[in-house]
Parts: structure tokens; sequence; C-alpha cells
């Protein structure tokens, strides 16, 4: 497997040279300081991609285009962004960037309620508790009929953590949930995010998940054209917030989206984390299924601790089988090298890791540590290095 780095650009605190001495060998970045409704130019395509060459490193992925509201949601100015989108990608595969991954989640992004969540080894990890989210969702963002989106035990649980809340841990909760995902162009605030659900209000999963599909089917065909290989990232969290649909979060929602557009253009990101934050995914039997549209993968562990809570573990000591997934993996990749395809290599990145040792202090990207990711490429470089000898 080709062993990636996630880099969100200049800004990074964390630097090209460091992914270079972690052992990666590929960046997957984009061009996060252009708006969603602004396409890609060549120009700023092939600056980020000299950056890259320059350290001695490849862009070997980009994570990601964003699909604006106004595609998932079908709204007016659907086609605009559609365009765009389709801009940015022929500007990507121009250049030889040939593996888009991209998501479909509304409003929100990658969502955790503590950024700061200690670990019994020591070091801080991402953690996502589904009291603390009720908690602002239901008492301080009071989003309109919030009472229905959770089961009365959640509700009273929610009730009781907010009103033991100061308004300081109020406000750290809000930073959390709505601030965006590190390198995005938005940082939401409370008005707007109100805003921004509204703009929902009466789509179901079966809309959301139409609205995907006439996505596909406008970028596939330019995908096939340039020999570019799409693939979705699965909900994160995988299961509805703020009452909003989620179509990227099953075994069964993966099949409808390859059904949807069947095209090997159209594939998937393999994220171990997401998906294994739901107890009913049996990641392994996704993997054996679903490998041949499986074009990235995020190598990340989280453990369960109780339904829809869930903090980031070890890459090796979570709630899913990290080694049977990368085992599977690697199998597909000898199927792939076997019918001489070019794209047997799967690139896969150590995603997220624990804030540890002296990178506690600094200032980091939350989950985007050096050293935590460091540590993970490592372990997951000893398991595919013990595969290949055929020891695991």
């Amino acid at each position: 497997m080709e062993q990636t780095w996630r880099w969100f650009g200049p800004q990074d605190p964390v630097e090209l040279s460091h992914a270079r001495q972690a052992g990666a060998t590929g960046i997957v970045s984009a061009l996060h300081h252009i708006p969603a409704d602004q396409p890609w130019t060549d120009e700023e395509v092939a600056k980020r991609k000299a950056i890259i060459a320059e350290a001695g490193l490849t862009w070997s992925v980009v994570e990601s285009i964003p699909v604006h509201d106004a595609i998932k949601t079908n709204g007016p100015d659907r086609r605009r962004y559609v365009d765009a989108w389709i801009a940015s990608l022929r500007a990507v595969a121009r250049a030889g960037v040939k593996t888009i991954c991209y998501n479909f989640m509304p409003v929100v992004d990658w969502t955790r309620t503590d950024l700061m969540y200690p670990v019994p080894a020591g070091g801080y990890a991402l953690r996502f508790d589904i009291i603390d989210f009720a908690a602002y969702d239901v008492f301080i963002l009071e989003r309109p009929n919030a009472e229905g989106s959770y089961d009365a035990d959640v509700l009273a649980a929610a009730r009781q953590r907010f009103e033991a809340l100061l308004p300081s841990a109020r406000d750290a909760l809000e930073g959390n949930v709505i601030a965006g995902l590190p390198g995005a162009d938005f940082h939401h605030d409370r008005v707007g995010m109100r805003r921004l659900l509204a703009a929902y209000d009466g789509i179901t999963p079966e809309d959301l998940r139409a609205h995907l599909v006439s996505f596909l089917a406008d970028v596939v065909p330019v995908a096939e054209e340039e020999g570019a290989r799409l693939c979705i990232h699965p909900d994160d969290p995988p299961f509805s917030l703020f009452g909003l649909p989620r179509v990227v979060s099953t075994a069964d929602d993966a099949r409808a989206i390859l059904a949807g557009v069947d095209s090997n253009a159209n594939g998937l990101t393999f994220c171990v984390g997401s998906y294994g934050a739901r107890e009913d995914n049996d990641l392994v039997a996704m993997v054996d299924e679903f490998a041949p549209r499986i074009h990235f993968a995020h190598l990340r562990n989280v453990r369960r601790e109780a339904p829809k809570t869930f903090h980031e573990a070890e890459h090796l000591d979570g709630s899913s089988d990290m080694v049977g997934v990368v085992a599977g993996l690697m199998k597909e990749e000898r199927r792939r090298r076997a019918e001489g395809r070019a794209d047997a290599n799967i690139p896969m990145r150590p995603d997220h890791g624990h804030l540890l040792i002296d990178d506690v202090g600094k200032r980091t990207n939350p989950g985007y540590s050096c050293i935590g990711r460091l540590k993970g490429l490592a372990e997951l470089r000893g398991v595919m290095a013990a595969i290949d000898a055929g020891h695991a």
C-alpha cells in the first residue's frame, strides 16, 4: 500500500519534511483556500504540486474537492456548483493527481464533542459523546424540534449534563462541535448553523441519496474521461446529526452508491474509524465485498464506548480488526497486480492520531499532530511487512 500523509497546505503546522521523516512517500492535500463555488485552476494546482515535489514527495490523493450544500439539497444554484466541481476535477487530473476523495455530509463534516480527551497511557484523543452532542443540539443551539431526534434516556442525560456545564464549558462544547474541519473554508457560528440546517428542512434520506446519485451521474463520466478515481468518504460519525439525513454510513449505503453509477471511477474511501463507529458494520466483510472499488483507505481505529459514543483509539487497538482490514486491502492489491492494473497500489494514510509527548501544547490541528500519526504509520507499516512476509 502507498503510505501517505495528510497535509493541509502551507499553513499546516506539521511540515512536509516531517511527513517524509515519518516514512510517507505520498501526500494527501487540497486547495482549502479556494471557496467551494470557485473552480481550482491549473495554476493553483501546479503551485501545490510543486511545493510537494520540492519536498521529495508526491501529491497522491486530493482530499477533498468540497461538495457545496446546494448540490446536496438540489438547490437552484446546483448546476453552477457542479460545474465548478468538474472544473476542479479536470484540473487535478491534468496534473496527474488521479485519486479524488470527497464527502456528501450535510452541513457538518467530521464532528467531535471533545478534542482533548485524556487516554490511559497519556496523551489526548478525539471523542464523540452522544450525550454531549444532544446537550448542545437541544439546549445550546436550541434547534427546533431537536428533542425528537433523541431517545428519552439520552435526552434526560443531556439535560442533566447541560445544567452542570459552566458557561465557559458550554462555549467550548460549541466550538468543538461546529468549528469546522481543519483547513476548511468555513467556521460556523450559532446563527449560521441554524440557517444552514433550515436549508435541509423536508429533505429525507431518500432525497439526499437521490441527490448524491444525480451528482455522480454528472461527475463520474468526467472522471472516466480523465482516468481518475472518485472515492466517497463515509459519514463521520456514521449516523444522523442535527436531525439531518446521512447516506454513507453502512454497507447498504455503499452498495447503493456503487450501484447508482456502476463504474470503476465511482468508488469508496474505506475509513476504518468512520465505518467502525457502528457495531453493525462488519469491516472485514465490507473490504472483501467492496475491494475492487476501494481506491483509498483511512486507517484509524475507534473504541466504541456505548451506542453513538466513541473515542479515537490506538491504530491497532480499537473496536475494529485493523489487521484483518489491511490484509483484505493487500489481497486486493495482489489481485490488481495480477490483472496488470495501473491502480494496483491503494493509497492509505494513518488518519488521526493521539496528541503525544512534546506535541502537547504545540499549535496543531486536532487529530493531525505529527507524533501520533508517525506512531500510527509505523505500526501500520509493521502490519503490512508482517502480511507481506506471510506472518499475518
